[in-house]
């Protein structure tokens, strides 16, 4: 029987395809969490097992060992190409949390990824966010033109009414492309309890704390969960009314913080 997990899977596939048809030196961003995991596994599905073009992983130095060690394991066992960016410059000099979340975030995210884009000359990328994940997420589009220096304006942005995606664009366009950006966080884990796909441990209850989103260890902290299998942290969050995000500290320093941040490319 055709049901909502097969629509959704459909429609990323589409533009998957769709994005590859159309713009050429494209990657993927690959935060290692469960979204961009999934996106991975539908890109999978829909170029018959390759994964076409590059993932893209910005390291700040500061992720949790088993992030890496997990991210290092799967992409050999995809086959997939890797590409680690840092902002060296700002490690060099200290950059950190501790001078401001949003700031390290600004130095070691966001110009992490615009060096490494400008270095590669990716003319798109493809995202794994959602629009139930946080406020200015929710305004995405999910062909989202950016300038030349890679900024969003999320005031002027094309329409997609009905889902009809605007593919065209100026030449010299940067665009991210996000599949999943209509997905739930309760479809994303429907999903990977129907596909079998394999997530990094932090994900899955120990002693009582659990991960419900991932990030830099010193922003990051668990959830209180005894949720300990895939099953398990579906009924979680049937009856949980905290926000995914609650323990991301970065998401939590400014009411418009994150909308700012993004704007400047953030992803």
């Amino acid at each position: 029987m055709y049901d909502h997990l097969d629509e959704l899977e459909a429609q990323s596939i589409y533009i998957f395809r769709e994005a590859y048809r159309k713009f050429d030196n494209l990657a993927m961003l690959y935060s290692i969490g469960k979204d961009s995991t999934t996106m991975i596994h539908l890109a999978r599905k829909a170029f018959f097992g390759r994964i076409p073009f590059p993932l893209v992983h910005i390291d700040t130095t500061y992720k949790y060992p088993e992030m890496i060690a997990y991210r290092d394991r799967m992409v050999r066992e995809w086959g997939a190409e890797l590409i680690v960016g840092r902002n060296e410059a700002a490690l060099a000099a200290g950059t950190g949390p501790e001078q401001g979340r949003l700031a390290c975030c600004a130095k070691l995210k966001t110009e992490g990824l615009a060096q490494l884009i400008d270095r590669h000359g990716f003319h798109g990328l493809f995202l794994g966010i959602r629009r139930d994940e946080e406020g200015s997420r929710a305004k995405e589009r999910v062909f989202s033109p950016r300038d030349k220096n890679f900024e969003w304006s999320y005031k002027d942005q094309p329409p997609e009414l009905w889902d009809q995606f605007n593919t065209s664009f100026a030449p010299g366009t940067h665009v991210r492309v996000h599949p999943i950006l209509g997905w739930t966080e309760l479809n994303i884990w429907e999903y990977i309890r129907r596909e079998g796909i394999e997530l990094c441990p932090l994900y899955f209850a120990r002693d009582g704390k659990r991960f419900r989103s991932l990030g830099c260890m010193p922003c990051t902290r668990p959830i209180d969960s005894t949720a300990a299998t895939v099953d398990e942290i579906i009924a979680e969050l049937k009856t949980i009314k905290a926000p995914e995000r609650a323990g991301r500290a970065q998401d939590q320093e400014n009411a418009y913080g994150m909308q700012r941040l993004r704007a400047k490319g953030y992803m």
